[in-house]
């Protein structure tokens, strides 16, 4: 089996990397995509609400997983990490707003901080019987 890492820079359309990860690994057909944070291009948080800042987290994933290939519905699990669990509804509604057809496998969980004053982080997984490449 062939692993093979992605990683992007903003001028790919994807927030710069804080740390040193991958924005993505592929293994086989299945791509694990690193948690983004609600983040612009230029590393600015976008958003203070819970359902702003998880759209924009959802956006980077969707970018980061379709320069590797892929697309939205590829995804086959989530998971979700939110600062304040007394905004799990209005999560859940911006959450379900991207998978309308289709609802992959998911955990959520509350922290106690995230990096960058984030209200959210996401990371998923993608499955794609041809693998991934860019």
């Amino acid at each position: 089996m062939t692993i093979r890492s992605f990683t992007f820079t903003p001028a790919d359309g994807v927030p710069p990397a804080v740390a040193p990860f991958a924005h993505a690994t592929a293994a086989a057909q299945t791509l694990y995509v690193t948690g983004q944070m609600p983040t612009d291009t230029t590393g600015a948080v976008v958003g203070t609400g819970i359902e702003e800042q998880t759209d924009r987290v959802l956006r980077n994933l969707l970018r980061v997983t379709e320069l590797c290939g892929g697309a939205l519905e590829d995804v086959v699990s989530v998971r979700a990490y939110l600062l304040d669990w007394a905004e799990y509804a209005e999560f859940n509604a911006a959450y379900a707003a991207w998978f309308p057809d289709r609802l992959p496998s998911r955990t959520c969980v509350g922290v106690t901080g995230l990096a960058v004053g984030a209200r959210v982080e996401i990371d998923w997984m993608c499955w794609r019987a041809g693998g991934w490449g860019r």
